[in-house]
C-alpha cells in the first residue's frame, strides 16, 4: 500500500437525497442543509441513499453547491467517487512508479481523439505509445469491485474504439476501483451485459485489460493505493466472445 494524495479540510456530511446527476442534496457537520457536486454520472445507488456518510470538500467560492462530495463510507473507509481525484490520484501513482506495469510511461496528451471519442491519455516509453481510458469501478459485488453500475453507451463506445485501433497503436482499458478490501474486477453483467462481452472482445484483439484498487483512508484523510495490479476477471458474457460472436466491435451480432 502507497499513500498517493492527501486531502485537505476534508468534512464528513450526511447523505439526504440526489437531486439529479450532478447535485446532491447533504447535510453538513454543523447540522444545516447544502448543495454538493459531483462529478460521477454512475447511479451511485448503494452511496447516495438517505443517512449515508459522505465526505465533502467544501468550495472556496460557493455557487450553486457549497460543497464537493468526493467520497462515500464504506468498509470502514471512504468509496472514491470523484472521478477527478482518480484520474488526479492515477496520475501521481504513474509518474511516481507506483504501477509496476507502466513504468517509464509518462502522460503527454490528456483527451486524446481516436477517431468519434476522446480517451482519457496517450503514454509514451520511448517510441511506444498507448492509448489508455480509465472506468470508474465503484459497485462492490461480493469481494469484487464492477463497472458500470447502470447501462453505458459511452463506455461501449469507448471499448469499440479500442478494438478499432489495436492492431495499429497499444491500447488499454484501465478499471480504478475506489473500495477497500476488494480482490478483483468483475464486468456487471446484470446492468449491461454488452460491456463484459465487449470486454472479451478487446481482450481478444489484443487490448490490455487491467485493474487498480485505491481507497480514501479515513483516518489520514490519504487516498491509498491498495493494489497495483488487480485481478481481472472476465465475465461468462465475455468468454462467448472468444467462440460464435465475433463482430462485437462493429455493433454486429451473430452466432448464438
Amino acid at each position: 500500500m502507497r499513500e498517493i494524495l492527501k486531502l485537505e479540510n476534508l468534512e464528513a456530511c450526511k447523505i439526504v437525497r440526489r437531486l439529479n446527476r450532478f447535485v446532491v442534496e447533504i447535510k453538513t457537520k454543523e447540522g444545516t442543509h447544502d448543495l454538493a457536486s459531483i462529478n460521477n454520472t454512475g447511479r451511485l445507488q448503494e452511496f447516495l441513499a438517505y443517512g449515508k456518510t459522505g465526505y465533502c470538500l467544501k468550495r472556496e467560492r460557493p455557487g450553486k453547491t457549497g460543497y464537493r462530495l468526493v467520497a462515500i463510507e464504506d468498509a470502514g473507509a471512504g468509496a472514491l467517487i470523484d472521478t477527478n481525484l482518480q484520474m488526479k490520484s492515477f496520475e501521481v501513482a504513474l509518474e511516481k512508479g507506483y504501477i509496476p506495469w507502466l513504468k517509464g510511461y509518462r502522460v503527454v496528451k490528456r483527451n486524446p481523439r481516436i477517431n468519434r471519442s476522446m480517451l482519457d491519455y496517450l503514454l509514451v516509453k520511448d517510441s511506444k505509445e498507448i492509448y489508455l481510458e480509465i472506468k470508474s469501478a465503484v459497485l462492490r459485488k461480493g469481494n469484487m469491485a464492477s463497472y458500470p453500475d447502470c447501462p453505458s453507451e459511452r463506455g461501449k463506445r469507448h471499448i469499440r474504439e479500442l478494438i478499432e485501433i489495436a492492431g495499429e497503436k497499444g491500447a488499454m482499458i484501465l478499471f480504478i476501483s475506489d473500495l477497500r478490501g476488494v480482490k478483483g474486477f468483475i464486468p456487471n453483467d446484470d446492468d449491461d451485459p454488452e460491456i463484459g462481452y465487449l470486454l472479451g472482445v478487446a481482450s481478444e484483439k489484443n487490448v490490455e485489460i487491467k485493474s487498480i484498487s485505491m481507497y480514501l483512508d479515513l483516518s489520514s484523510d490519504s487516498i491509498i493505493l491498495e493494489s497495483s495490479n488487480m485481478k481481472v476477471h472476465l465475465s461468462f458474457r465475455s468468454q462467448l466472445s472468444q467462440g460464435r460472436w465475433v463482430h462485437a466491435f462493429s455493433g454486429k451480432k451473430s452466432g448464438i
